[in-house]
């Protein structure tokens, strides 16, 4: 029976349902209820071993898991629960202790303490719950969209393997600037990363934007349409609409070409890329890159070093000064995409500086403090075909590619003529470079000039090691852009 021939403090009444907020139970045993205050304890030590076991063995392969909607729907009711159960506890834990037997002052200064307290403790949990409904509804816009064709290597794979055996998946990156005021999507930047699914080593295949007479796989509507190349009238003012960056619109655009299906721009895009590298395409993933501004910006900036002075508006009125200092999501964006006094070449580079720097500056901990903010920048800015399901491997995937060997092969003047590309060879070195990446590290040496890079028989990357890779060379992880 609990001892209540001598009444306690004020202090220690706050005292112990304060220890009961760290250690559930102890007010129970401080109030004699002994068998019910060494069951919250004991229940308290296995669930917290319980959780460091999980913590200690967890591998990337759960922070895929976590993605799954089932899981993210599990979260929020066990948060929720958790969290009632919590103030319930603490109020409880107040009760036992008689808070009745102190004096009026006593009493309004306990109650309301540990009615903060109680709020307090339970908040953590809401918070939890509330990032795990966010995040549902985030990969809810992106992932639940409709898509012409859904390309899955995951077809007839053993549940062991989602690869089907593939000892690499081909992901085709892209960078638009769809807007409510344009029409259609113009992939201003195209890559294509062929990731090694046992290391994580990756070759990025950058293409440019106006790559002309584009060829098309043989059987496809717009190989029966072009049987010689992309080739349109041009514009009055002599410009082209025909380069790889409008495949995508071009194909939106005519539904006729196929049988009258619609959206077919994004799988028109992947077979015709996928057929220009000789690479078979898993999955496209779309990126608005003018809304890259507002994660940056969700994130508080990017740090940049920015080699000369980038120029940019329709009357050359801004300016991103050269220097290293974190830049606005605005004007990282003008230096990836201005081509003032500059052309395509240089500003691919520039484009790939930001994105790696990018990856390397969202680390968890930023992302976790400013979750909601970036979940709010990212709504409408993303379109994949990527299955769902497939996060939970593609999860553990990215994360080893972050610290994993990546080359690259831009292919730019003078490595490829983008007026009259050589077809042949485009094939041959993105084989060579997909080869040299899966021999390891040691077999790809970096081209460091773009005389090596144009050699034929020179190793097929075309970027520095500090180009495929701008932020590690920084102290702090910033992105630092050649010129």
């Amino acid at each position: 029976m609990p001892d209540t021939s001598k009444p306690q403090s004020t202090a220690a009444v706050i005292g112990w349902t304060a220890l009961s907020a760290l250690l559930p139970g102890s007010a129970h045993l401080r109030a004699g209820h002994r068998r019910t205050g060494f069951l919250l304890l004991g229940g308290y030590v296995l669930a917290a071993a319980a959780l460091g076991v999980v913590a200690l063995t967890a591998d990337a392969g759960l922070a895929g898991r976590l993605l799954d909607p089932a899981w993210l729907r599990g979260i929020v009711v066990v948060a929720i629960l958790t969290g009632l159960a919590w103030f319930a506890l603490l109020v409880r834990s107040y009760v036992i202790l008689r808070p009745g037997r102190l004096s009026q002052a006593g009493q309004i200064v306990s109650g309301v303490l540990t009615g903060a307290l109680a709020v307090i403790v339970a908040a953590p949990f809401v918070v939890v719950a509330q990032y795990a409904m966010v995040s549902g509804a985030t990969l809810d816009s992106v992932f639940d969209a409709p898509v012409a064709v859904a390309a899955a290597p995951t077809a007839g794979a053993a549940p062991a393997d989602p690869w089907a055996g593939r000892p690499r998946v081909n992901v085709l990156l892209l960078g638009g600037d769809w807007q409510p005021d344009r029409v259609g999507v113009r992939t201003d930047s195209i890559n294509v990363a062929s990731v090694d699914v046992h290391t994580g080593d990756t070759v990025l295949l950058s293409l440019p934007r106006n790559l002309e007479n584009v060829r098309f796989p043989p059987g496809s509507p717009l190989r029966r349409r072009f049987p010689a190349g992309f080739r349109l009238p041009a514009n009055p003012d002599g410009s082209r609409e025909d380069l790889l960056f409008a495949v995508w619109e071009y194909a939106e655009s005519h539904p006729e070409l196929f049988g009258g299906r619609t959206g077919m721009g994004p799988e028109t895009l992947k077979q015709t890329i996928g057929y220009t590298l000789g690479l078979e395409i898993d999955w496209y993933a779309l990126v608005n890159m003018w809304g890259l501004a507002r994660i940056i910006d969700a994130l508080g900036g990017l740090t940049l070093t920015v080699p000369t002075d980038v120029v940019f508006g329709k009357r050359n009125e801004g300016l991103v000064k050269a220097g290293t200092r974190k830049l606005r999501g605005a004007d990282a964006m003008w230096f990836a995409r201005s081509r003032t006094f500059s052309d395509d070449y240089t500003r691919m580079g520039r484009q790939r500086c930001v994105l790696d720097a990018l990856l390397h500056q969202a680390d968890p901990a930023t992302v976790l403090v400013r979750f909601n903010q970036l979940a709010r920048a990212s709504k409408g800015m993303f379109r994949t075909d990527i299955p769902r399901p497939m996060l939970e491997h593609l999860v553990p995937l990215a994360l080893k590619v972050r610290d994993a060997h990546v080359t690259g092969v831009q292919f730019v003047p003078p490595l490829i003529s983008t007026g009259n590309p050589d077809w042949a060879r485009i094939r041959v070195l993105s084989a060579k470079a997909v080869r040299d990446s899966a021999s390891g590290p040691a077999a790809t040496p970096s081209a460091s000039s773009p005389a090596t890079a144009a050699s034929p028989s020179a190793t097929p990357t075309a970027t520095s090691s500090s180009q495929a890779s701008p932020a590690k060379s920084g102290s702090r992880g910033e992105g630092i852009c050649g010129a």
